[in-house]
């Protein structure tokens, strides 16, 4: 078992900026892809951002050059830097590796 938890959503303007945060407590020795997803009302969950246990990333086009995702292993701790931020940027933001999820943390973005 892993569990997630998430900090750092909020209002925020738009052009603004907002950091996520998720530690992973638990069985946590097998993690090696942690990930970003966000799901808006009446919308389907997608995926934002991913990074292995090697540094390597993969973006969901519609925030590649806004948001960075980055990984300090020591603290087993995922980040999510969102900066320019968009009204349809908002969303729950739920972190996640393998089958565990963490319980969301609201983004709202205003125009």
């Amino acid at each position: 078992q892993v569990q997630l938890v998430e900090s750092g959503g909020g209002l925020v303007q738009a052009g603004g900026s907002l950091r996520l945060s998720c530690v992973a407590s638990g069985s946590i020795f097998n993690i090696a892809v942690m990930g970003w997803y966000r799901q808006a009302p009446g919308n389907q969950r997608e995926m934002v951002a991913r990074i292995t246990n090697g540094g390597n990333t993969v973006y969901a086009a519609s925030v590649r050059g806004r948001f960075t995702i980055s990984r300090d292993s020591a603290k087993n701790t995922v980040y999510l830097q969102m900066n320019s931020l968009k009204p349809e940027d908002t969303a729950v933001y739920y972190c996640n590796t393998m089958a565990f999820w963490g319980q969301g943390t609201q983004v709202t973005v205003s125009s």
